[in-house]
This record gives structure tokens, sequence and C-alpha cells, in this order.
């Protein structure tokens, strides 16, 4: 028999969770509201993990989804450094770690994703880092503390961002990647280069089209050695190599799995077993946005944004998740980017404003339609992007040329 019963069961820690219970509260649930998380911390903003906190300029407060006292306030039981090790779909129970059995009305399965750890050798030496968590930014902030040269492995969001915070740090940075450009994989070469720009010109040095062969030293890491030859020198290293979404639970469940390594899922967010929702990192959904193509994309705000669905469709609303995702990226503070779509593959990029004076946006087209587009300084033109992606029309010459004129009014094409 199950130790107790609650009506909504949320499992995972991060701000999908955060935002359901925000959410089942706001919209009038009345049962018991259960988040589980296997973190140490309550609910928090992850991307602060690589930027100002990281830097020692954010005290361990300030991240979190809501104050300490809300969980309270709200009746919503938070139970941290806890995992759900297993979920019956039949009998509608849940195992937890700390050995209490539940059973639950409906569930929200948000447990986000691992870091791609690299299997090579020397990868056991110390001060190699892997940046997921605050625990993991405070290890990474205190074993540099005395470090000069820092390698960063990766050529995207977590290399790019995390060698910018040391920089200003003033650790020497350099980045190994496969990429020509840093960021090309999500934004293409021509915006690639201007990151990968603002990058050198604050000292850090980029190493593209390698690879890490091992990692050399004696009990901590003092050498990386690439593909091609190179050895740097390497006080320390982090390692931006990606990240696995965390379906464990949700396999052993018996939850459908979809291509992209999700939780399969409809555009409610409903997984293929009734009542019970996914959101965030593990998320892969029939996207009105995308043209009901199944995607699942690994960005704070849509984990964020998704909990919002997930919860009032736990609550009988219906509601397709049609929020279209976005992403920010900041360097420090030499730049920042914003972006929507995602484009998982254009045919034209068109270009509006000037990367030499750092405020450009970039449209992503494919077959006429705009699919995506990346902001620096720009901001007030993403309202115009969603719009179109979410009209998929496609557009003539005349359109294309307004894009590309900073002084073309852009209202009517959002219209």
């Amino acid at each position: 028999m199950p130790d107790r019963e609650v009506d909504f069961m949320l499992v995972g820690g991060g701000l999908a969770s955060a935002n359901c219970a925000r959410w089942l509260r706001e919209e009038g649930a009345e049962g018991s509201i259960l988040l589980v998380g296997r973190e140490q911390d309550a609910p928090y903003n992850r991307p602060e993990c690589s930027k100002g906190y990281l830097r020692g300029e954010e005290s361990r407060e300030e991240p979190l989804f809501r104050p300490g006292s809300f969980w309270e306030e709200q009746d919503v039981e938070l139970l941290t450094r806890t995992s759900v090790t297993g979920i019956d779909l039949d009998a509608r129970t849940a195992k937890l770690s700390d050995k209490q059995e539940l059973s639950f009305g409906k569930a929200l399965i948000a447990t986000g994703a691992n870091v791609r750890r690299l299997n090579v050798d020397g990868c056991e030496l110390e001060r190699i880092f892997y940046l997921r968590t605050l625990g993991n930014a405070d290890a990474i902030r205190e074993g540099v503390a005395d470090a000069e040269q820092v390698v960063l492995i990766g050529g995207s969001y977590i290399a790019c961002e995390v060698a910018a915070s040391l920089t200003m740090m003033g650790k020497r940075c350099a980045i190994v990647m496969q990429e020509e450009v840093t960021l090309e994989r999500g934004f293409g070469r021509n915006a690639g280069r201007y990151f990968q720009g603002l990058l050198e010109e604050h000292g850090v040095t980029v190493h593209p089209q390698d690879e890490l062969e091992r990692f050399e030293g004696e009990g901590r890491v003092s050498t990386v050695v690439t593909r091609n030859g190179l050895e740097l020198p390497a006080e320390a290293v982090v390692v931006g190599a990606g990240v696995t979404p965390d379906v464990s639970i949700a396999k052993r469940a018996g939850l459908e799995i979809g291509e992209r390594g999700g939780v399969r899922c409809s555009s409610r967010l409903e997984s293929s077993a009734a009542g019970v929702f996914a959101a965030g990192d593990i998320c892969e959904y029939d996207s009105p946005v995308h043209g009901g193509r199944p995607v699942r994309i690994e960005h704070w705000d849509v984990a964020f944004n998704q909990g919002k669905t997930a919860a009032l469709n736990m609550l009988g609303r219906d509601v397709p998740h049609e929020t279209v995702p976005y992403f920010y990226s900041v360097l420090g503070d030499w730049g920042e980017l914003e972006y929507v779509g995602p484009a998982y593959g254009w045919e034209e990029e068109v270009e509006r404003g000037s990367r030499e004076e750092g405020s450009f946006t970039t449209w992503y087209l494919h077959g006429g339609a705009v699919k995506a587009a990346l902001a620096v300084g720009r901001s007030e033109e993403l309202d115009v992007a969603r719009a179109l992606i979410v009209s998929g029309r496609r557009l003539g010459e005349a359109d294309r040329a307004a894009l590309a004129d900073p002084q073309a009014d852009l209202s009517s094409l959002g219209a």
C-alpha cells in the first residue's frame, strides 16, 4: 500500500516543474502538489551557472525561481535531494529514493538532461569540470582560483559563455572545438564568426576544426592534447560537450520515446500515458509552430513556458503549446544574442543591420518562409520574426528586401 496520496506529482527540480506548480495554483488547483528534485537547491534559473553566479557576482539565492517562502505560501511540498526511482503507470504509484511510496493523480515528468561526459585517456584527472548545476559552478570557481590557463572543450553555449566569464575573472582561455566557427551549428557561419570575433577580441584563443585526443597530467590535468597534435597547457579544463535527455525514469515506466530521444508528447504535452505530461529537455512534442513536427528543445525558456502549458492541461484546459521557442546567450559584458526558432535547416540568410556595428538581425529562410531569427541589439524585431514563423508564409522579393533594409517598416510583414 502507498504511504500517501498526492494529486499532482512533479518529477524534476528545474524550471519546468517550478512553473508548473506556480500555474497549477494560479489557475485554481486545490489538490496537493509534490515537487521532487534531486538537486540540493530549490528550483533556480540554470543560465546563471555560466554567467554572474560563476563569476561570484551573485549570491546563491539570486538565481532561485522564487524565494524560499514561496513554496510554503503556495502549499507546494518541495523535496530536494530526492529522486523518483520508479513509476508504475497502471497502479499510478511512484517510489522515491527516501523509501516513500505514493499514489498520484496526474504527473509531470521534467527530469531535464545530463551532461555528456568524455571517455578519453586522462579523463579521471582532477580539475576537469562539467557545468550543469550551481554546485558545478562553485567547483569551477574554486578550481580555477589559482589557475592562469584554462581550456574549454566545445564550440557552443557552455564553452563560449564560460570562456567569457573566466576571461573576465583574469584567466587566459583557449577553446578547442570541432566547428569551423563558434556557435555555427545553431546559427551558421556568418553569425558564428561575429561571436567568435567577440571572444578573440577579448583574448580568447580559438582552435577550430579540431577535437580532444587526451588529457595529460600527474594527479591533476596539465595538458590538453588534440587530434591535430596541439599540446595546450591547462591548469583547468571545462567541458561543454552537450547533454543527453534524462529519460531513464520515463523509459522504465514504459512511456513512448521519440526519434529525438525525448518523451513523445502531443501538442498538449501529454505523454503516451493519459494524465502524465512532460516538459523541458526531455519533452518531444508535436509543435504547432513547426507544422506539427515533433521537436525537442534544450533551453530554459522553453522549459519555463512548457511548465505553464502542462499545468493548464493537467487542469483539463486542452491548450496546445504554441509558444515560439526563444533562446538567449550572453558573453560576459561583451555582447549577447537572442534567437527565436529553431531552424533545423535553412537555404537563405537575410541580414538586417550591421555586424560591424554590433546591431543586426539574421533571418533564416527555408522555402521562402522565415524559420528562425537571431538578433543582436535589435530585440524589437523578434516579435515580427515570431509572427512570420507562426504564419509560415512564403515571402516574395519585396518582403525579403524589407527584411534586409534597416529603414523598412516590418510591422506589415508580421501582421
